[in-house]
């Protein structure tokens, strides 16, 4: 485990606009930065982080937490990974404490799995330069395809042997156990005994994640075969899913913010090939169907999309329902479609970078007219024909969430299909209807449970901590104790009991309270907070305000996430305003601290021992119980109404 003393010095040196800022693109909003949030879908961006406080939240489902701890959500990365991430991009050299036989079982299998890739993507690399065969066949396919030697060594391009287990052999000889060569992929093994690799006699394209670590590859086969597949994929993994992978988006992402569009095109060496004349902003889909995941990891950087596609129609028209993704996701798209000719790879080939953006402006086409003008071309003469064509064009302008934009595209789809607008109108507003958007799951809600489900995450999005009733729940109470602790506990309050006034300390005040009838919150997560600032308190004394950051740099990341939680509590305000009204209401706050603390304290109490009465009375339903124990359970609840008889009169007085 990684020492205390370099957990501060992570988090100390942290920048978490910078750490943030490495996987989705924010822009500033006032003294704030914010985005769409990379952990759900959304059109409105209510993902905010502050530099001043070091912390994100999205005010939309309700993610939080601190630098640390947003890596381990984005990157599914254990803590101490996370930890060891930050600490690497700072230079933070880490100390570690051996961890225990069950701490190891949890995290080493996934970063074993991360070694062996690494290693495989150096051993491949090697293979290509360093031996006959790579450089006559590797290299060669490489050069003939006009790669320069930067791009192949930025690209970490390499060759694997044909011999059918050389690669697997290596690693094992290299020390790497056969469970993470066969888990990743790299290696098959044989029914019959032996290895196979599963890339042998391949040209090698590694897959790299957001971060830059190699996650898998792709393979392309040399010798033509029947038998096999040109192009080859390592398999789903711990470390890797094909659907929430991109290739290229490593190398792609600044390039990407900076002309705030992306490219997208279908396979390895078209985006290699752009690159390397100086086009940078290019994605693949590496030769699969697009995934609602994979327009969502291009949401992060840009709402803007040009998908290029070579001159084949029928390929064009395969692609036609991924376009229609993209638009349900809120993103503006655009089509190029090149001379019949040539795909991006060939076509970046015979053209400088200046002709390639020459071209995509002077040709590129909003989806919805492009789409217009491939399918109402096969329908001339046809009505019946023309009229299917409609509907499916239809369906596309109904992807699209903005009114105002579906409402050009209606007007301009009207005028080029020669119908009336107002039929169009219609036909997309019953579309909508039926076409209710799921926002966690990217698909569309058609049954009525599906319905109420959507309803219900709605609802529980838009819960916020209020004002605390005499209905709340003990745990709800000892959240906002704890509230009031973080924000407020080196403040003082007036409480006025007739004619007398006397000041108290809000921190004081809610652990006397406390003390007085020994009770110790439930939440282990709200536990640790008031025992973490019981201990500043005592430490620096009554009235002293206690950082912020001690308790969202909390070493326990729930403990962490809590405290950021609690202290953006508010979400039921635009994201633009958010951060400033929350300031207001704080003040609001502050203006009833008088009333509000004693009386969450108190009602706390008395819930608490209810709690604890109920218990023993459930108890007292037991039939082995001697006559002794009854008893003695019976003098405990008697003793207990009286206490909460006690505070009873006192919440009666603050009530009233």
């Amino acid at each position: 485990m990684i020492d205390r003393s370099t957990i501060d010095r992570i988090y100390a040196a942290a920048n978490i606009v910078d750490v943030v800022g490495d996987f989705v693109k924010l822009r500033r909003a006032g003294a704030n930065f914010q985005a769409c949030c990379p952990f759900h879908t959304e059109k409105t961006p209510s993902f905010v982080v502050s530099p001043s406080k070091g912390i994100f939240k999205c005010f939309g489902c309700g993610k939080k937490g601190n630098a640390v701890t947003f890596v381990m959500e984005h990157e599914k990365m254990t803590y101490a990974e996370a930890l060891k991430y930050v600490a690497k991009k700072y230079g933070i050299e880490v100390q570690e404490r051996e961890e225990s036989e069950e701490e190891k079982q949890r995290n080493d299998d996934r970063e074993s799995m991360m070694v062996v890739n690494s290693w495989a993507s150096d051993y491949f690399c090697n293979m290509l330069h360093e031996t006959d065969e790579g450089l006559s066949v590797g290299l060669g396919y490489f050069r003939s395809r006009g790669f320069t030697d930067a791009t192949i060594k930025k690209f970490g391009l390499g060759y694997c042997p044909a011999k059918g287990d050389a690669m697997s052999q290596a690693a094992l000889t290299a020390g790497y156990k056969e469970q993470f060569l066969v888990d990743t992929g790299l290696t098959i093994k044989r029914e019959s005994g032996g290895y196979y690799d599963r890339f042998c006699g391949r040209v090698i394209f590694p897959i790299h994640s957001i971060s830059g670590r190699v996650t898998a590859f792709g393979g392309r086969i040399l010798r033509k075969s029947d038998r096999t597949a040109k192009y080859l994929n390592s398999p789903e993994s711990l470390v890797y899913s094909k659907s929430n992978s991109l290739y290229g988006l490593y190398f792609a992402k600044n390039a990407i913010t900076r002309e705030n569009y992306c490219i997208l095109v279908e396979g390895y060496t078209d985006v290699i090939q752009m690159h390397q004349k100086g086009i940078e902003n290019v994605v693949a889909s590496s030769g699969t169907s697009l995934t609602t995941e994979q327009i969502r990891l291009i949401s992060r950087f840009t709402k803007n999309v040009t998908v290029i596609y070579d001159g084949d129609a029928a390929g064009i028209k395969a692609s036609l329902r991924g376009i229609d993704m993209i638009l349900r996701e809120g993103m503006n798209v655009r089509v190029v479609a090149l001379p019949p000719e040539d795909d991006p790879d060939s076509f970046a080939r015979t053209h400088s970078a200046e002709q390639i953006r020459d071209y995509i402006q002077t040709h590129e086409e909003d989806f919805i007219s492009f789409k217009a003008n491939l399918l109402m071309a096969e329908a001339t003469g046809d009505p019946i024909r023309k009229s299917e064509l409609i509907k499916d064009i239809v369906r596309s302008i109904a992807e699209i969430p903005d009114r105002i934009r579906r409402s050009v595209f209606i007007k301009d789809c009207a005028k080029s299909m020669d119908i009336d607008e107002q039929i169009l109108i219609d036909e997309v507003a019953r579309l909508r209807i039926t076409m209710e958007y799921d926002k966690e799951t990217g698909d569309f809600i058609r049954s009525r449970q599906q319905r109420q489900r959507q309803q219900q995450i709605e609802e529980q999005r838009t819960v916020s901590i209020g004002k605390v009733e005499p209905g709340s729940n003990i745990i709800e109470l000892e959240k906002e104790i704890v509230g009031y602790l973080l924000k407020y506990g080196h403040q003082y309050f007036e409480y006025r009991d007739g004619k007398n006034v006397s000041q108290f300390n809000i921190a004081e005040t809610i652990f006397n309270e406390l003390d007085q009838d020994d009770m110790t919150l439930q939440d282990a997560r709200y536990r640790a907070i008031m025992e973490c600032y019981r201990e500043q308190f005592n430490e620096l004394g009554v009235g002293e305000k206690i950082p912020e950051y001690i308790f969202t740099n909390h070493i326990n990341p729930e403990v962490c996430n809590a405290s950021v939680d609690i202290l953006t509590a508010d979400s039921n305000y635009s994201t633009s305003e958010l951060w400033k009204r929350h300031e207001i209401i704080i003040e609001q706050e502050e203006e009833r601290l008088s009333e509000a603390v004693p009386r969450a304290v108190t009602l706390y109490k008395t819930k608490t021992v209810e709690q604890i009465i109920k218990s023993l009375q459930e108890q007292l339903n037991n039939d082995s119980l001697t006559e002794e124990q009854e008893e003695e359970i019976m003098r405990s609840i008697s003793a207990l109404n009286e206490v909460r008889i006690r505070i009873s009169k006192k919440l009666s007085r603050l009530i009233l």
